[in-house]
């Protein structure tokens, strides 16, 4: 008997211990019923001990001259640093594919 979920295929023959429900991969299932989409071409990190928070923001400045530049906030992400770290090796990854595909970024 194969039991299968997504990629994961397990062989169990007959009368040997079955699969734990835990030991098989679960499907994520991405809900994006409540998700709003925002621009932001400002970002900054700021850290705790126990946290690791995102702020992203637009700014209009377009004068260079201008002496003082205003940034708008609006969105805060606030991850622990290990949810931190897995971001950053998934942003690592996917902008590398997109340098392959696309050129270097600067």
């Amino acid at each position: 008997m194969t039991t299968k979920n997504d990629d994961v295929s397990t062989d169990v023959k007959a009368g040997e211990g079955a699969v734990p429900p835990e030991a098989v991969a679960s499907k994520i299932i991405w809900n994006d019923s409540n998700m709003t989409s925002k621009y932001a071409n400002v970002s900054n990190v700021a850290t705790t001990s126990d946290e690791v928070m995102f702020l992203f923001g637009t700014s209009t400045a377009w004068n260079s001259a201008q002496k003082d530049v205003v940034v708008n906030l609006s969105d805060r992400i606030i991850m622990t640093p290990s949810a931190a770290k897995r971001f950053q090796q998934v942003l690592t990854r996917t902008l590398e594919e997109y340098e392959k595909k696309f050129g270097q970024l600067d």
